[in-house]
């Protein structure tokens, strides 16, 4: 009969047995019992930065103090009329030989001046390079000697259940490192950000967290840090930006500042099950084109109404909102091989990413019925961003938009029970109704109410 410990060393061995089996460059072991990651967190580490910033503000003084006649009469003062804001977040050093940290645009949002300390305390002014809010990236620059940096890895390899560390300075505390696993994958829809493919992880993340790595248990980078759920503490619910979506884009923020989003031009909603039996489709994963916006980069390539989108350039579209991330990624211009389901038959089509529509433009331009408002498309800190619309940004007196009833702050969200989330999408349907009155579902403040064009 084997002994305990002689128990322990045959399991212990089988467990490494079959760790080697596993695939390498996905898969995080635990640390075997006994012993720790340490080693390879020495390496890491030092390419883990602390971010603090400045910000002059505004201080809004009360009326009075301002007057002239009460300024005379109670001898008062000037004050400043500015006062200073500091932060603090993380960064990662991504290229050492370039200065390169990544962090989120939410750290050094609006900041006149970025601070990079590193793991040895020296201290840097850094140059801002790029910003995407959309994705809640930024890209710094430093000018310093002897850094260590940590690559952005390929974080599609990931699966629920990889140990992962996160690494940042909490509550201003300085460099913390903690330790949980993969919770889940491809988190969307959370409102968060424009785009949203998150790493979820129990790996408490804490404020001040915003901007550190997300590093597996052989020390890859596989996601940035950037949100937690239920406010203000870690609940075991922290969320991760993929390495492989900040590296689609950190090359444009360093060439360009931003990321020049182009368009594909389709409305689109999830290959659902009950759809995917309509269509004759075993499978239900992908995105299902309901609309194709006239003149768009989709309309140029010959993509129909009712084909189903499953694969971009190579990759699997799951649903809507991967195809929209897989879109959003790439700058206009960009060539793309798109793999649809028609009729039954996969067909392999290329197209263009376009520039996007103007982000305003006067109502004519989609209808007549619409002469004397400006609308744009809704700005990413609108209350009503996550779910679209089009926002009247002004409307003449007595112009048709006017006596239709359409207000300045109105948010156009459907035109004849068709929702719109853009001025593309209006142009699509406008057209489509050519002379007949137009029906606008509008959201006005807090209400909503019916405005009828003829």
């Amino acid at each position: 009969m084997m002994s305990v410990t002689a128990i322990r060393s045959f399991l212990y061995a089988a467990f490494v047995s079959l760790s080697l089996m596993l695939p390498a460059a996905g898969w995080s072991a635990p640390p075997p019992p006994g012993h720790s990651i340490a080693p390879v967190l020495e390496n890491v580490l030092p390419a883990v930065v602390n971010i603090s910033t400045r910000k002059i503000v505004g201080v809004k003084q009360r009326e009075y103090l301002v007057d002239p006649f009460f300024r005379h009469f109670y001898g008062y003062r000037d004050r400043p009329m500015k006062k200073e804001s500091k932060s603090l977040g993380s960064g990662v050093i991504v290229d050492a030989k370039k200065g390169w940290v990544i962090t989120n645009h939410h750290v050094i949002d609006g900041a006149d001046e970025i601070t990079v300390t590193l793991r040895d305390q020296r201290s840097f002014t850094a140059k801002l390079l790029g910003e995407d809010p959309a994705v809640d990236i930024a890209l710094l620059q430093i000018d310093a000697d002897n850094l260590s940096a940590l690559p952005l890895a390929d974080s599609d390899s990931l699966r629920v259940g990889d140990f992962v560390v996160a690494i940042g300075n909490p509550f201003g505390l300085g460099q913390t490192v903690t330790y949980g696993i993969v919770s889940a994958l491809g988190r969307t829809g959370l409102g968060i950000e424009g785009y949203e493919d998150f790493i979820q992880t129990d790996a408490s993340i804490n404020p001040g967290n915003s901007g550190g790595a997300l590093v597996t248990t052989r020390g890859k980078l596989v996601g940035i840090n950037t949100a937690i759920m239920g406010g203000a503490g870690n609940i075991g619910i922290g969320f991760a930006i993929p390495a492989s979506m900040v590296s689609a884009i950190v090359g444009q923020l360093a060439e360009y500042g931003e990321v020049q989003r182009g368009q594909l031009g389709v409305v689109m909603q999830d290959l659902t099950p009950e759809l995917a039996s309509a269509f004759g489709l075993k499978e239900h994963r992908g995105a299902v084109v309901t609309q194709v916006l006239p003149g768009s980069a989709a309309d140029k390539a010959g993509i129909r109404s009712g084909d189903v989108i499953v694969g971009i350039d190579g990759k699997t579209v799951v649903d809507g909102g991967a195809l929209r991330n897989a879109v959003g990624l790439l700058r206009a211009g960009s060539r793309v091989n798109l793999k649809l389901i028609r009729d039954g038959r996969v067909k392999n089509i290329k197209a263009t990413i376009a520039l996007p529509m103007d982000a305003e433009a006067q109502g004519e331009k989609f209808s007549t019925r619409l002469e004397g408002a400006l609308l744009g498309n809704l700005d990413d800190k609108h209350p009503l961003a996550e779910s679209g619309g089009v926002e009247v940004l002004d409307v003449k007196r007595n112009s048709k938009a006017w006596d239709a009833g359409l207000r300045k702050g109105d948010v156009i969200v459907s035109v004849n029970r068709q929702p719109v989330a853009s001025l593309m999408e209006l142009s699509a349907i406008t057209r489509a109704a050519g002379d007949n009155g137009l029906l606008l579902n509008v959201q006005r403040g807090n209400g909503a109410l019916f405005v009828v064009i003829r």
